[in-house]
Order: C-alpha cells, then structure tokens, then sequence
C-alpha cells in the first residue's frame, strides 16, 4: 500500500500506476460508483478517476455532469434536482435496464476509499472551495490528485482553498505551465498529457526525463471517450484490447508514464505483470 505521506512520484517509482476512468463497469455494474470502484481495486487499479456534480440545493455526488440520459435514463440534469431527488435515481445497465444501483454522494465514495488508492477528481473545477471542504472533512486530502483548466477563475479558488492538494495541470501537445504554476505556490506534481501525434514535446524523451529529474509525475491517457478525441497518439484501449497490446499500451509504458488512466484495468494489470 502507498505511503500518502511520500510524493506521488516517489510511489511511482520504478512502476506505472493504473488509473481505473470511473472505475470498472460492465454487465449490471455502472461506472462512478463504489461497486465499480470495489471492482478497481480488486483488478489492481492504483488510482481511481471519478466526477463530481452537485444537487441544486448543493449536495455533492459522485456523476459525470451531462451524462443523465446515458446512465440514468433521465432528462433532467442533477443539478436541476433537489438531493432526496438525486437519491431515487437508479442506474441504468449496457442494455438499458434499470438497476439497482444509485447515484452515490461524494462523501461515501470518499469514506470508502479513504486509505486504499489514489483518487482522481476531476470536475473539481466546478466549485473548488465546496469540492475542498468535502475531501478535508472525509480525510483523503493526501490521496486526492485535483485537476482544473488554467484559468484565473480557476485558479484562485485552488490556490485560496486547495494549495496543498496535488494537483496536475492538464497540457495538450506543449506544456509551458508547470513551472509557473509552482512559482503561484501551487503543488503542481505533474501534468496531464494530451498529444495527436507521437513527435508532440509533451510526449518526447527529453521532455518525460526533464520532468521526471524534477520530481514529477507524467499522467496518460489510454481510454478512448470519442474516437475522434486522440489522446494518445493512437496508442489506447481499443487497440490494446483488441490484439496490439504492444502498440497500445506497451507504448506508452515503453516512454516512461507514470499514470495510464483505462477502461480495462486487469487487462492492463496483466499485460503489465508479463
């Protein structure tokens, strides 16, 4: 188990951490929610990506914002519906049968985590301070790695209220930021990267060994949301799972990422376990 205490990097140390994108679902289980997340760790997963929205009287659940017609069969946006609402929603499965499943709070999937993994919040953005204040009450501000788009609105609040969580700058194809952002007295750990192409200087040699000399932490993407989104240069899941592990995720484990968020976390345990 992880050393909270310690730098991410320093966890990472001689391994590449699996970051589970909302946990494991498939069959009856939907994703960002404990039973998924239960389904992580017990595939291996080192961090869990989950999201957060919040109720229109401003409680805190654990939903991808905009999702609600895909994965609740409802047409009305949680942040449209009061909390007791939230709670009669119920997931629905791959063939569009309800389940038995709800939408969890924040405070719960924090609790249950507490000490097992890493956690990746993203939609942090969307109310820092309060986000904040959840993860300081429910005790897992050292395992909570924080993202936000680089904007001054955004970055205020992080600096006001969340200075000392790890927080990972999400850069696309250059990175101009990172050194900046410690300069503002932020714990910038690393970043995020994005990249179409494989000569991008995000995803180059002397970028990754720059980075790493410094003590950070290079985050990845292998999952593939919208096939016309390239994250990874075309080295993702889709091709791993699909008989090209080798130029999927072997190549991205071949450069030096510390992180790769999947959708297929055991397949990717295993493949790197051989």
């Amino acid at each position: 188990m992880f050393d909270f205490n310690e730098s991410l990097r320093y966890n990472a140390a001689g391994r590449t951490l699996i970051c589970a994108h909302r946990g494991v679902s498939g069959g009856n289980v939907p994703c960002n929610t404990v039973a998924a997340f239960a389904a992580a760790l017990a595939q291996g997963a080192d961090m869990i990506e989950l999201d957060v929205t919040k109720s229109r009287d401003g409680q805190y659940f654990v939903f991808h914002p905009g999702k609600e017609k895909a994965h609740l069969n409802s047409r009305r946006f949680i942040t449209m519906l009061p909390a007791v609402k939230v709670k009669k929603l119920r997931y629905v499965n791959q063939d569009n049968d309800v389940t038995q499943f709800g939408v969890d709070a924040l405070p719960d999937v924090l609790d249950f985590l507490r000490g097992k993994c890493y956690v990746n919040v993203d939609k942090f953005w969307t109310d820092i301070p309060g986000i904040s204040k959840v993860i300081r009450q429910t005790g897992v501000e050292k395992q909570v790695v924080v993202k936000t788009h680089l904007k001054e609105a955004h970055l205020k609040p992080l600096r006001e209220c969340a200075a000392d969580f790890m927080f990972m700058p999400i850069v696309r194809d250059t990175d101009t930021v990172t050194d900046g952002l410690l300069a503002q007295g932020i714990r910038c750990i690393g970043a995020e990267v994005l990249f179409e192409r494989e000569d991008a200087p995000v995803a180059s040699d002397a970028y990754i060994e720059a980075m790493h000399k410094k003590g950070m932490a290079l985050f990845a993407n292998a999952i593939v949301y919208n096939y016309k989104e390239v994250l990874s240069a075309g080295h993702n899941d889709d091709i791993s799972v699909s008989g090209a592990p080798d130029e999927g995720w072997g190549w991205l484990l071949r450069k030096g990422f510390d992180i790769i968020q999947t959708d297929w976390c055991g397949m990717l345990k295993q493949y790197i376990n051989r």
